[in-house]
């Protein structure tokens, strides 16, 4: 049987803060990471371009023979998955799937609010989309939903300046607007997946009462469900535990700053789209 990893973009570093929960939660499975660093960062880029470039990293990723693909990017399963699901993947091959990070979020952020209080931080084009407030909405439609994007939140992290004061300055900036839109919000979601590498800092500045979610975890037990359910995708994903990772950008740029997100070395290879 032809190799079947299962394949994980982002539009940068960030999903490796989603894949090492994977691999840690299920190590036995074939993987293959493809960073769009070349052509980072998607949060400020137009619905049609961020739908453009995850389809061509998409369609790679089956090439490849990915019969899975995880977008481990919330601006591309904001602005992208939607159309993917319903008008791209019936005409490519209607037995591949397709998945986000954001309805593993939202199907359970619910049980982890007691004020049914909610916060986002994202990106613009996270909060642009309004993607988490719709679909918070049909599994807990009591919840109010606060966003506040962070526009400076992932230059910080990805030019090695997010332990530097002026990081502080910009976390402790955007978790009081946020906060300030309402004193009852007891949950902040961290709706990017750089966030987690600013985790220290963002709890120092938020009140102890309130819970902080990344999304790596939830995800990965979120795959995990799925291919429970979904024999028939699981029995087509080959398990060899081997990891290939894959840059549209500098392989040495990549493997410096990717090892702090997997948190481990990494070593990659280039490939233009």
């Amino acid at each position: 049987m032809k190799q079947q990893p299962i394949g994980v973009f982002d539009s940068g570093y960030g999903g490796l803060t989603v894949l090492k929960e994977i691999t840690a939660r299920l190590p036995q499975y074939d993987y293959i990471y493809l960073g769009d660093n070349a052509r980072s960062p998607y949060g400020t880029r137009s619905f049609e371009t961020v739908y453009e470039y995850s389809l061509e990293c998409v369609k790679w990723l089956f090439e490849q023979g990915c019969s899975l693909v995880v977008l481990a990017c919330n601006t591309a399963s904001a602005k992208a998955l939607r159309t993917i699901q319903q008008n791209d993947l019936p005409k490519m091959d209607a037995g591949k799937r397709v998945l986000g990070v954001i309805r593993p979020t939202t199907e359970i952020i619910g049980q982890f609010s007691k004020t049914g209080n909610v916060g986002i931080l994202a990106t613009n084009g996270t909060v642009i989309s309004n993607s988490y407030p719709i679909e918070i909405e049909k599994f807990y439609p009591q919840v109010k939903v606060y966003q506040q994007a962070c526009p400076m939140w992932v230059p910080l992290v990805e030019n090695d300046e997010y332990h530097s004061p002026g990081a502080d300055y910009f976390i402790k900036k955007n978790i009081n607007e946020l906060l300030d839109q309402s004193v009852q919000i007891d949950t902040i979601l961290l709706a990017c997946t750089h966030y987690p590498l600013l985790i220290d800092k963002i709890r120092e500045n938020t009140p102890a009462h309130v819970t902080i979610l990344s999304q790596g975890e939830i995800v990965a037990t979120s795959l995990q469900d799925y291919l429970a359910r979904h024999p028939e995708i699981e029995t087509k994903c080959s398990k060899n535990s081997e990891i290939s990772f894959h840059t549209t950008d500098s392989t040495e740029d990549f493997d410096n700053h990717a090892a702090i997100f997997y948190g481990k070395p990494v070593k990659s290879t280039h490939l233009s789209l």
